[in-house]
């Protein structure tokens, strides 16, 4: 098999940076079922390219910025809070909290109700992180549902992934200082391994004075080692004990359950993408510690019709120059290419 092509992009033209701040022409909260309500919002062009907003975590919830990577002159843009998490209710930072009905597959059947109550044929959909994991397992889902796919930060939530970033897998070897403290959260005699299962004993007791620091300190390691060089506002950011807790108990939650997956289900399904001759985007981090470059490169490999662009001087943040420049041409050029095709 020939190698697929990657677009290394060390060029010296200027790069893009963020569309400038919009504020939503319409917003709501969507019944889901299972007594989930989950917030959306609308901006933009109503008579642009559809397109979705799938944030990271999960359990990270949209931010402002996120509408600022689509040309809101050109996009109907929306964003919307998984389950649990942001402006969705019930919240996962409740001690009483359950999270029976966040799954994998809850949310992809989210979107898609989502995109029946907003009379939407088809979009655009655009992840990154966990929300690539969440944009391949909604189009292989619902693939005629899907005008085109940009991804960032690839995460299939295989095995070797998780044990990767949260098991002393390798990332625990790029950074052993922050990597004590991810450890110490959880207790020192956790076994290699064993640390996924005993943040998930921790972060599931109701006692505050237990969750409350696990929380913290499962968020602080991603946050610590998101962005190739320590970005020290990130990490304050994220020392909130509401927002710590919610991340960590969700996304601990489905790496606990493997995402209700087979693992290497979402690369070996990537088939169904090019089945359907979806357009696909992908931008990647060379130096990404969270979501290493050798799963983008999988993806690619089983979906070669797919664009790869790596930022050769990034991490994993979606806001680092290279990364962000790159996806911000990507839905550029989408916009042109889908316009009228919706």
């Amino acid at each position: 098999m020939t190698a697929p092509s990657v677009n290394d992009d060390a060029s010296s033209r200027p790069l893009r940076g963020f569309y400038p701040p919009i504020e939503p022409r319409a917003t709501g909260m969507l019944d889901v079922g299972d007594g989930q309500q989950i917030y959306w919002e609308e901006c933009g062009n109503p008579l642009g390219v559809p397109a979705v907003f799938l944030h990271g975590g999960p359990g990270g919830g949209c931010v402002p910025s996120h509408r600022q990577v689509f040309d809101p002159e050109r996009y109907r843009i929306i964003l919307f809070d998984q389950r649990g998490c942001g402006r969705s209710l019930p919240h996962a930072w409740e001690p009483e909290a359950d999270l029976s009905a966040n799954t994998t597959w809850h949310l992809v059947e989210d979107i898609e109700r989502l995109r029946t109550h907003l009379g939407i044929d088809r979009w655009l959909v655009f992840g990154g992180s966990w929300g690539s994991t969440l944009a391949l397992a909604y189009a292989q889902s619902y693939p005629q549902r899907v005008l085109a796919l940009v991804l960032r930060g690839i995460f299939t939530l295989r095995k070797r992934e998780l044990d990767w970033y949260y098991e002393a897998g390798g990332a625990d070897m790029v950074w052993p200082d922050e990597w004590e403290h991810y450890v110490a959260g959880a207790g020192k005699d956790v076994e290699p391994g064993g640390y996924i299962e005993r943040y998930h004993e921790l972060l599931s007791n109701p006692d505050p004075a237990v969750h409350g620091p696990a929380g913290t300190a499962w968020t602080t390691w991603e946050a610590a080692t998101s962005t190739l060089l320590r970005d020290q506002s990130h990490i304050d950011e994220v020392q909130d004990p509401g927002y710590a807790v919610t991340f960590a108990r969700i996304e601990n939650h489905f790496f606990y359950h493997r995402g209700w997956m087979e693992d290497g289900q979402l690369i070996e399904g990537a088939r169904v993408l090019a089945e359907h001759h979806i357009p696909g985007v992908i931008v990647q981090g060379r130096y990404d510690m969270c979501c290493p470059i050798g799963t983008a490169w999988a993806l690619h490999r089983a979906w070669p019709e797919a664009e790869l662009h790596v930022s050769p001087t990034a991490g994993h943040s979606f806001s680092e120059p290279q990364t962000l420049s790159a996806l911000i041409e990507a839905t550029d050029r989408l916009a042109t290419d889908l316009s009228g095709g919706f």
